[in-house]
């Protein structure tokens, strides 16, 4: 896993107005999977519906990488309800696996 600054990416997506997001899920998603997470492809995002099961699975490969640090039901409420800070509390249980 690549360590991002938490406040970088909340900075970033703002600036770009959401693109920077993307690319975040993308990199990310790519990332975990090299790690096994099994995360099916990103372009899910954009079918309705399909999407809240995609973000489930990217869920469970974040609980999946972290060994359990971060449940993937706090993944998706994070993401789902706070969006950008959720975004920054997730990269930085990621970070922490950077780390070792």
């Amino acid at each position: 896993m690549k360590r991002r600054s938490v406040a970088g990416i909340v900075v970033l997506s703002v600036i770009t107005g959401g693109l920077y997001t993307i690319y975040w899920i993308v990199k990310t998603k790519s990332e975990m999977n090299a790690q096994g997470a099994g995360i099916p492809t990103a372009w899910l995002i954009l079918i309705p519906i399909v999407n809240i099961w995609w973000t489930w699975k990217f869920c469970e490969g974040v609980a999946h990488v972290t060994k359990g640090g971060m449940s993937a039901a706090v993944a998706f409420l994070l993401l789902w309800l706070l969006s950008l800070i959720g975004m920054a509390i997730v990269q930085s249980a990621l970070n922490k696996v950077a780390r070792g």
